[in-house]
């Protein structure tokens, strides 16, 4: 599926906003890309030998890796020496250039190479300088390296998810990485937003800590004010009953959240057994949550003997928030899915183009669109100068030539 021809050819709501990216992995370059769909101008900036580590991470197609692409769409790409002074100052002339500088360098790795925060706003009072890290550019943990799963066994994330009695256990997905790059778009927009009125940029960041703890709701409380330690409950809710996984009979799984005192007697009504709305047990949330071994095994039972599209079709028919549990495969043919678009063709110069999931945003007067795959390593280096900096051809060959660019 591709997004339809006029939302390509309009402009995004960030259209004439020029980013400079400079992150790696994926908390900078997701931040990077949201801005890129939403219309920015992104410039992809990495290493001339091999580019970012990212380009070599997980399965790859046409020689590409699937991890690099899914996050560095809608942006051009240039190559350069980091560690040449000459790059260093060309870093510094597209800085003085830009709206958005995004970095996720360990703290202090910007300052070494004189291009620290005093030095760019001097060049640049309206740049917004957004910067990524684990835990921050000061305190005693911001040497620490830090991905994601350290972020998650870092904030409680990891101690909460699980079987009960069993391991602490990784979330399927990047949530502090991809929470981080969401908070660093807000923070980078609030950012914007402040300089229409100031008329200056300033420091934003994002950490994948701060970004973890801010998943936690209540359970930090809990233990601040209550001495609770939150109990790792599998794919049980930490506040209705029943929620959970019901199998069938055909081995299908499907998630219901019926635990509200609404939706509880209609679920009840739905598998036979009315009378159980009716249980001093499990007549309230309360009580519910309070006998919810009992409670599952009556569930489970009944589920037990049905094929999972029965239970989802019963289900439904009673209003009760339900879903199978997808495979991608079955995300794959969903059709509201595919009625929303959620799977766009990003453009790819081997392959035609390659399907991800599309812009989670909706915009309707300017809405985001795919204009650009993932650009190779250095691949639109010349373009980039002359835009940018208006640099005539002679000086950028000069650049190619010393192996700045």
């Amino acid at each position: 599926m591709t997004l339809p021809e006029m939302e390509i050819a309009m402009a995004g709501a960030l259209d004439g906003i020029k980013v400079l990216d400079l992150s790696r992995f994926i908390a900078g370059p997701f931040c990077g890309q949201i801005l890129g769909d939403l219309g920015a101008d992104v410039v992809k900036v990495e290493r001339i030998d091999g580019g970012e580590e990212g380009r070599r991470v997980g399965e790859t197609v046409a020689g590409d890796s699937l991890f690099f692409l899914s996050a560095n769409r809608n942006k051009r790409g240039l190559a350069l020496d980091f560690r040449d002074p000459e790059g260093q100052k060309l870093l510094a002339r597209l800085a003085a250039t830009a709206d958005i500088l995004v970095e996720n360098f360990r703290p202090g790795t910007l300052e070494r190479m004189g291009l620290g925060w005093d030095t760019l706003s001097a060049a640049n009072p309206r740049l917004i300088l957004v910067r990524i890290s684990g835990f921050g550019q000061d305190g005693p943990l911001a040497q620490h390296p830090c991905f994601d799963g350290a972020a998650q066994a870092q904030t409680g994330i990891m101690a909460m998810n699980g079987q009960p009695g069993g391991p602490p256990t990784m979330a399927g997905v990047f949530v502090c990485d991809y929470s981080t790059a969401l908070y660093a778009v807000i923070a980078a927009l609030a950012a914007l937003r402040a300089r229409d009125a100031t008329g200056r940029g300033q420091v934003v960041e994002a950490t994948l800590m701060e970004s973890g703890l801010s998943l936690l709701t209540t359970a930090l409380t809990e233990r601040i004010l209550l001495g609770r330690e939150p109990p790792r409950l599998g794919n049980r809710d930490r506040y209705l009953s029943p929620s959970h996984c019901l199998r069938g009979r055909d081995r299908g799984w499907v998630y219901v959240v019926a635990g509200n005192d609404a939706h509880f007697p209609r679920f009840a009504e739905a598998m036979g057994r009315p009378d159980l709305a009716g249980d001093p047990r499990f007549s309230t949330f309360v009580g519910r949550n309070a006998h919810i071994d009992a409670l599952e095994a009556i569930i489970d039972a009944w589920a037990a003997e049905l094929d999972s599209g029965e239970i989802l079709a019963r289900l439904q028919a009673a209003d009760v928030p339900c879903e199978r549990v997808a495979s991608m495969a079955d995300i794959v043919e969903n059709p509201q899915v595919r009625h929303r678009r959620q799977i766009v063709d990003v453009p790819h110069p081997v392959l035609g183009s390659v399907p991800f999931p599309g812009p989670a945003l909706r915009l309707h007067e300017t809405p985001p669109a795919i204009r650009r795959g993932a650009p190779g390593l250095g691949e639109h280096s010349a373009e980039i100068l002359a835009d940018w900096l208006a640099m005539d051809a002679a000086a950028i060959a000069a650049m190619q030539a010393a192996g700045t660019i």
